[in-house]
């Protein structure tokens, strides 16, 4: 008999992750280790990317060169990263188009491209993404990154026991 835990489904059952549209997504460091850099400063606290996180964030950069991909905001936190994608796939394409699973796609290969660069797996397996419905919802997680480092002492993945 299989003891491993039973995986809940990520994904939005019968959602078309190729639609036109913004995406929250959320991509956490194995075991959230604080691996991607630290938060310093008390009066506007910033963050300072580890050499691993300096690898994320080139990646992450490469992202808009990718067909039907922009990647609208991003920041890399000790031991995750928040970022807003948008796909946005031509009508006019006549042949059945990468867009048909743009999400994971570039999830995919942006963890595979940090993966080979640094020599490990330093992500968990699976993300966390959010739908973005309207213009005040991406609005509101345009400002929750935008402040993410300020707040991280209260954010869900801060771990006051370990300083992390």
């Amino acid at each position: 008999m299989n003891n491993l835990p039973k995986r809940k489904p990520t994904r939005l059952k019968h959602y078309n992750y190729s639609a036109n549209g913004a995406y929250f997504i959320t991509i956490c460091t194995k075991n959230k280790q604080k691996i991607l850099g630290q938060i310093s400063g008390t009066e506007n606290p910033a963050v300072h990317l580890s050499e691993y996180g300096k690898i994320a964030e080139k990646y992450l950069r490469s992202a808009n060169k990718m067909k039907h991909i922009t990647l609208d905001k991003y920041v890399i936190m000790p031991n995750h990263i928040h970022m807003i994608l948008s796909i946005c796939a031509n009508s006019n394409d006549t042949a059945p188009s990468p867009a048909s699973a743009a999400l994971p796609l570039a999830i995919s290969a942006f963890k595979r491209l940090v993966q080979r660069a640094i020599g490990k797996t330093i992500f968990q397996r699976s993300y966390h993404d959010h739908i973005i419905r309207n213009k005040a919802d991406y609005q509101k997680i345009w400002e929750y990154i935008d402040t993410n480092p300020t707040k991280w002492e209260q954010d869900c993945f801060y771990d006051a026991k370990k300083g992390l």
